[in-house]
């Protein structure tokens, strides 16, 4: 027989139990999440024609790369502004880069409501265990917490509304960089140096390959990653480059052991600028390597 009081939290608040803000919600409203509201007992989205996934907003594309000797130095993560639904262009400043917590940023590609919702539960996730444990939940924690998120979304995957996210942080325990990407069943990767996720991806990791080097300082991985996504752009109709015209930058974020930071666009104007009149000035070809 349930105690509840009128105007008083039920139980559930306030009974000891999981750090798990994620099992929480399981166990008391899973109504809440995502993935309860939009699927059926079969795992389907409800009352959802496939077909239909092209008509929801999907965000693309993302980079990151890892700074100095060892990635001591941290991550970059970069991505693009677009946001496209099926040919045409949905939202030219959509943000896909977040801070999942202080030393950790993650990058959404892929259907983005349910990308951005994702990304808020997983905040949530982070502050919930570090209130509750009283301490930060270690790298590999994080990007298994996330995994699990991804899992639990795949029946909208297999409707066509998948979210691939890219995730990256400062491990305070072994003082470097790292970088994790996943597929839409939740598997987890550790990706080395550098990688990318989302339609450009292709084209950026072949300009990573180029661009990136060990032992790069913040500001020459800030622009590598800037040139990645100008690559990706170029070829990738659903990505969208920097935009010189209404002065739309990427969101770049830098995370390392002081915590993250978010590049400010007076920092990247001049990047972008540099970069746009080196390409003119060489027909569109990079010049393969970032600047000393």
């Amino acid at each position: 027989m349930s105690t509840d009081l009128p105007g008083r939290l039920p139980d559930a608040f306030t009974t000891p139990g999981s750090s798990s803000f994620l099992d929480f919600l399981h166990g008391h409203a899973p109504e809440l999440l995502p993935s309860h509201r939009a699927t059926g007992a079969t795992g389907s989205a409800a009352g959802t024609d496939p077909r239909g996934a092209s008509l929801a907003p999907h965000a693309t594309t993302i980079v990151a790369c890892t700074i100095g000797a060892d990635a001591a130095g941290g991550v970059v993560m970069a991505g693009d502004r677009r946001a496209t639904m099926g040919s045409m262009i949905a939202h030219r400043e959509i943000e896909k880069v977040f801070p999942a917590d202080e030393f950790s940023a993650v990058g959404i590609a892929g259907t983005a409501g349910i990308a951005v919702e994702l990304v808020r539960l997983f905040q949530l996730e982070l502050e919930h265990y570090e209130k509750i444990e009283g301490a930060l939940l270690s790298l590999d924690g994080k990007a298994n917490r996330l995994s699990t998120m991804i899992r639990q979304n795949l029946g909208l995957a297999l409707q066509g509304l998948a979210v691939v996210p890219l995730f990256c942080g400062f491990d305070l325990d072994q003082g470097r960089g790292r970088i994790f990407s996943y597929d839409v069943t939740g598997g987890r990767y550790e990706e080395r140096d550098h990688h990318s996720v989302g339609s450009g991806s292709v084209f950026a990791r072949g300009a990573l390959k180029k661009l990136w080097r060990p032992g790069l300082r913040r500001d020459e991985v800030v622009r590598v990653a800037v040139e990645a996504l100008y690559d990706a752009a170029d070829d990738d109709s659903a990505t969208g480059g920097p935009d010189t015209v209404r002065r739309i930058w990427p969101v770049v974020c830098v995370v390392d052991g002081a915590g993250y930071v978010r590049v400010p666009d007076a920092e990247l104007g001049p990047v972008v600028d540099e970069i746009v009149a080196e390409r003119h000035a060489a027909a569109g070809g990079a010049d393969g390597g970032a600047r000393s």
